[in-house]
């Protein structure tokens, strides 16, 4: 069985209880969310966005391709 890999683009804005992340777009390549996540941040006006990439199943990895604008560091993307 293949492993299973989404390239997941998603935003970051800022509330008052703090920077809280929005939905997961799906993306089909690593650079369709990198572009993704910048526009989502440079031309919709989020706060944030990052890119990143989840694979394996059932136990999944989270690798970030990217972050633009501001991102927590200790950002958790389920």
């Amino acid at each position: 069985m293949s492993e299973i890999t989404h390239f997941i683009a998603i935003t970051v804005d800022l509330t008052n209880d703090g920077l809280v992340t929005g939905e997961p777009f799906k993306c089909a390549s690593p650079a369709s969310a990198i572009d993704r996540a910048k526009s989502m941040w440079k031309v919709f006006g989020h706060s944030g966005a990052v890119a990143y990439v989840r694979s394996g199943y059932p136990e999944t990895k989270t690798t970030v391709l990217r972050t633009f604008g501001n991102v927590p560091d200790d950002l958790k993307v389920c």
